[in-house]
């Protein structure tokens, strides 16, 4: 069991009232983590802290604050092992995916290293004689990000990474679900060598979420949230940044179709579905949850992808390598075992895996999925997956855009023209033509539509979003004035 700690202006804290909670492992129950649940009062301190930090912080030169998100990079990839467990500990993810958050996570410290230097203004042409207008990029000041388990290296670091490089103070409010992942990246962190207060760390138990992220989010300092999560949570979180003009960057839920097209690439379409539905045991925003296959192909298509998904390694991931570990409690596996019932008792058939008894969940596959069951329109979050057949291209990109959801999709066909064709008309905020759903880099602006949220992540468009354009005027020479 690792004990955990937050940070509050460089140093290790705990609940100020001593209360904490605990994270058990979803496969066990053994207590994987014991933190600190915070106190409203403790998160208003961290508040204040990074508050205190701002003004150094955003003064400090590009070179500089690069350096250390550089050295925080380098540190967290060293933490390589420790994050593998953790993982394996407090979410059941195997070590194909905490490996694969690793270093996806350390490349985007590189990434907003890279960006100190490109936080660019604009010379913008008056009307006015001798008036240099200048519209101009500042930090916006304390930073709140919220982070969810599911990727949880990669979600937390893309939380604080450009808002730091932008020069903007920060606060990690952990998950509840995986206190100490989140904590080696606050830990890589101070080994980049990052002042006292601009990195805060804060945990709360479960029930005490809402009144501990309004008492951030309420605080004058915070000038910007972002939040990554479910549909649900990401509203109660939108309505609160409303009640106090917050801006907030919202990565929630998907329900992202995968098109295999008449003319695909078979084999292509299969390896890309399997890496898109079953990465992370389909724990992830951006994961292949609607395979809509033309009934042209759908007999080939569906017999290659069934023959891999049952050869997919299921097991618990601390005792070997799999590609399948723990779903992360067995909440997951009741709602997902009642969407099967759903599909199966309207008519679907299950073609491998099917209901679980506990949270190790074989790769599923279920055909003639309609509409009308609710696994064609509620996210599984699990690797169970609808196949849902079509005839033509009309008719795939319709069934594509039948759902609340717009994160990510993906169209194979071996006509390149066609598939950037079908890409424009799919209601995703992302969309690979010949590549999988579950795509992520570090400089790529990644968002959602639709009830998927809004706002970007990523490179410029993470400058954007983290920085205040201010408009600047500088008169050069004399002004004329009507009266």
């Amino acid at each position: 069991m690792i004990e955990q700690s937050m940070l509050i202006g460089g140093q290790t804290a705990q609940a100020s009232n001593g209360a904490t909670f605990e994270r058990r492992n979803p496969l066990d129950g053994s207590v994987a983590t014991r933190a600190p649940a915070a106190t409203t009062a403790d998160a208003v301190r961290a508040v204040e802290a990074a508050q205190a930090a701002f003004p150094a912080w955003a003064a400090l030169g590009p070179t500089e604050r690069r350096l250390m998100l550089m050295k925080a990079s380098q540190a967290l990839e060293a933490k390589a092992e420790a994050f593998a467990a953790a993982m394996a500990a407090e979410t059941g993810a195997s070590g194909i995916w905490a490996g694969f958050n690793v270093h996806l996570a350390a490349n985007m410290f590189l990434e907003a290293a890279s960006l100190t230097t490109q936080i660019n203004g604009q010379l913008i042409p008056s009307d006015i004689p001798g008036s240099m207008a200048m519209a101009v990029r500042q930090p916006a000041g304390v930073v709140l990000g919220i982070a969810p388990w599911n990727a949880p290296i990669i979600l937390a670091v893309r939380a604080i990474a450009t808002p730091l490089a932008c020069g903007n103070t920060v606060i990690l409010k952990g998950s509840e679900l995986c206190p100490a992942t989140h904590g080696l990246i606050i830990e890589a962190l101070q080994e980049g060598g990052l002042p006292p207060g601009v990195v805060n760390f804060v945990t709360n138990a479960p029930e005490d979420a809402g009144a501990v992220v309004e008492a951030m989010v309420a605080h004058p300092a915070v000038r910007r949230v972002n939040f990554t999560g479910s549909t649900r949570v990401g509203r109660i979180i939108g309505q609160t940044c409303a009640k106090y003009l917050k801006p907030v960057i919202l990565e929630l839920g998907g329900k992202a179709p995968f098109l295999v097209l008449d003319d695909a690439d078979i084999d292509a379409a299969v390896a890309g579905c399997t890496f898109g539905a079953f990465a992370n045991s389909g724990q992830i925003c951006m994961s292949t949850e609607r395979i809509i296959v033309d009934e042209a192909v759908a007999e080939e298509f569906i017999g290659k992808l069934v023959a891999r998904a049952t050869t997919l390694p299921l097991g618990d991931p601390r005792k070997g390598p799999v590609v399948l570990g723990s779903v992360v409690d067995m909440n997951t596996v009741h709602r997902v075992n009642e969407l099967i019932d759903d599909a199966v008792s309207k008519g679907a058939r299950i073609l491998c895996g099917g209901k679980a008894s506990d949270t190790l969940m074989a790769a599923t596959l279920i055909d003639g999925v309609t509409p009308e069951m609710r696994i064609f329109r509620e996210e599984t979050f699990a690797p169970v997956k609808a196949i849902v057949r079509v005839r033509g291209e009309e008719q795939a990109i319709s069934m594509a855009n039948d759902n609340e959801f717009g994160l990510s999709s993906a169209v194979y066909t071996r006509d390149t023209a066609r598939g950037w064709r079908v890409a424009g008309r799919i209601e995703a905020g992302i969309c690979h033509v010949n590549g999988p759903t579950v795509h992520d880099e570090a400089q790529m602006p990644f968002g959602g539509v639709k009830n998927s949220g809004y706002g970007h992540f990523g490179g410029q468009a993470g400058i954007d979003a983290f920085t205040d354009t201010r408009w600047i005027t500088m008169q050069t020479t004399a002004r004329h004035y009507p009266f």
